[in-house]
């Protein structure tokens, strides 16, 4: 968290710094944004019912991004349900059981049918994530037209930023239309 507030702080006024946390409760999420200073939180995991509306409250002028991790018909429900507390969704690809829990850089795509469903649904920005890469990216913005998109696995080799794949992500996305 050290590292992430100094990238915050060497970020130029005007430029939105999200802060991807996985904690759950509003007062680890409190003390992570208020430690790292961004303007934006991607909320990854699920919350219960009220903490959007105490993150609000505790933090005026913080943008909320809530992750929906899109798996079946009924996270149309739940996205729609959870819009109006939100500033912006993103939908990823991820799942929980039991045993396991991704929340997320999967490097799988969802079905974006689903996600068409939800962006059509809802009355916020809606970004799409999961799997996204230069051979898919365009197909994925003119079947679900989200109002951006997010990558991190699609454009890397061995784990590193891969120069030639990110410049083949822009010029596929700049294929694709955004609504």
């Amino acid at each position: 968290e050290q590292r992430i507030a100094e990238i915050v702080h060497s970020i130029p006024p005007g430029v939105t710094s999200v802060l991807l946390t996985r904690h759950t409760t509003t007062t680890d999420i409190i003390a992570q944004q208020k430690f790292c200073g961004t303007n934006a939180l991607q909320l990854c995991d699920k919350l219960s019912p009220t903490t959007h509306e105490e993150l609000r409250l505790a933090l005026p002028g913080i943008s909320l991004i809530q992750v929906i991790h899109v798996s079946t018909v009924s996270d149309i429900e739940e996205a729609i349900k959870i819009a109006p507390l939100v500033d912006a969704l993103l939908l990823d690809t991820g799942s929980r059981s039991d045993t396991m829990v991704e929340l997320g850089g999967t490097g799988r795509t969802h079905d974006w049918s689903i996600s068409h469903q939800i962006c059509k649904s809802v009355k916020v920005p809606v970004f799409l994530a999961g799997g996204l890469n230069p051979g898919n990216v365009a197909d994925a913005i003119r079947t679900v037209h989200p109002f951006a998109v997010d990558v991190c696995s699609g454009v890397r080799t061995n784990n590193q930023m891969d120069e030639n794949k990110l410049a083949a992500f822009f010029n596929a996305v700049n294929q694709g239309t955004f609504s």
